[in-house]
């Protein structure tokens, strides 16, 4: 063996204790064609107006900058292509993810602030999505003469364990509030038994569980209304969530039961661009049409010539006020329960407009538009389930609709794309 075999390699080993300075070009890292480019040039079309209205933060007074919505709205709206709905998430992405990192544009973000920016601007993501709408409008992308009307469950933060009968919150509201009345006791009795900080968390918690208890018992009123039967009679005991009183159990596509809302969305058949959307904690989706209707036609002064909707959204009343904002509804007729008489016979209590949609449905041309109603309806929801929208993280309904807000926003951006 050599001498040289002897010795000992001589290699560059790693030092990750080492300080470094890295230079770090965000503008030259990131690809011209990236998402994150399309997203942050979607929103600078956007009119944010509204938002900086509301920040108190103003030049020539004292106090700390606050991020701009530009930023905060440009992470939701990749976030939500990507799949990725919570605010910790999205934080602990800009750390270390290049294209967070470019929309951050050197802004430092917390979860705390991202929260906020969404939970508390509801009605502004609302006004969001009418000009999502309005710029394809001008552009010609849209037409908005036939429509496709659907509802979505999605599972919401709430365990199935947490829904308990008006006796059971009762317990537990009486166990709340003496845990907050004892907590007090002890920390005026004790004040330097805990730090401050640790006082108010005890205290606030304790707080929010009890105001969590008092808001289930009110929406045990309407829990009840909806679990009795025509004939007044109570099918099951109702019960409400004691972590989310707003969600209520419903049947979702599996056939499970779970704790849920439910997504009413309504589409262009052209263009796949979702023009309205609520959110509410109805079962079933027939309550939705003319509401929905009525929102079209104050965000964008129209109204739809023709509306697309399955036989669990339409209904006799239904058909009735739509034909008097001069709206055809193209929805399949129920069965009958004799098997002599068609779905499309006229009944001796129909009404002129509900006769008409009974011979209209019977023709092949409205069969083949009605068609348009799964190629539309079911392809946007299928395109929010693929964004996400499979569980809501948040609890309360203006908090859930927000995060719809976001996806039907998205999915409208992401349209205009494909028109490019």
């Amino acid at each position: 063996m050599s001498e040289t075999s002897k010795a000992k390699a001589r290699v560059v080993e790693a030092n990750r204790a080492q300080m470094r300075l890295v230079p770090l070009d965000l503008e030259s890292m990131l690809p011209v064609d990236h998402a994150a480019r399309a997203v942050w040039s979607f929103v600078e079309r956007l009119d944010l107006g509204e938002f900086y209205e509301r920040i108190l933060a103003r030049e020539g007074k004292a106090g700390r900058p606050a991020t701009d919505p530009q930023i905060l709205l440009g992470l939701w709206i990749y976030a939500t292509v990507d799949g990725v709905g919570s605010a910790r998430e999205i934080e602990r992405l800009c750390h270390y993810h290049l294209a967070y990192q470019w929309i951050c544009g050197g802004v430092n973000v917390n979860h705390h602030s991202l929260s906020d920016f969404r939970n508390e601007a509801t009605d502004l993501l609302n006004g969001l999505l009418t000009q999502s709408v309005t710029i394809l409008l001008g552009q010609g992308l849209v037409e908005m003469r036939r429509v496709a009307q659907d509802g979505m469950k999605v599972r919401a933060w709430a365990g199935a364990s947490s829904f308990r009968t008006r006796a059971g919150l009762s317990k537990l509201q009486k166990v709340a509030r003496e845990q907050v009345e004892t907590l007090a006791k002890e920390i005026e009795a004790d004040p330097g038994a805990a730090t401050r900080r640790e006082e108010a968390a005890r205290k606030k918690a304790a707080e929010d569980r009890k105001k969590r208890i008092e808001h289930a018992l009110e929406e045990m009123a309407e829990a009840e209304r909806r679990k009795r039967s025509n004939n007044g009679k109570k099918k099951k005991e109702a019960r409400t969530s004691t972590t989310d009183p707003s969600a209520r159990v419903m049947k979702m596509a599996d056939g499970g039961f779970r704790p849920a809302y439910n997504v009413h969305l309504v589409s262009d058949t052209v263009s796949k661009v979702v023009m309205a959307v609520e959110v509410d904690n109805v079962g079933t989706d027939k309550h939705a049409m003319v509401p929905l209707a009525e929102q079209i036609e104050k965000r964008y002064g129209t109204r739809p010539e023709e509306w697309l909707a399955d036989g669990g959204c339409n209904s006799l009343q239904n058909i009735d006020q739509m034909a008097k904002r001069d709206c055809k509804i193209f929805a399949p007729p129920q069965r009958r329960r004799s098997p002599e008489r068609k779905p499309t016979d006229a009944r001796p209590t129909d009404s002129e407009a509900v006769k008409q949609w009974r011979e209209r449905m019977e023709s092949e041309q409205a069969k083949t538009i009605y068609r348009e109603r799964g190629a539309t309806a079911e392809l946007v929801n299928a395109h929010c389930r693929g964004q996400g929208l499979l569980q809501f993280l948040v609890r309360g309904t203006k908090k859930v609709l927000a995060v719809a807000l976001l996806h039907a926003i998205t999915n409208n951006m992401r349209r205009g794309w494909a028109f490019v």
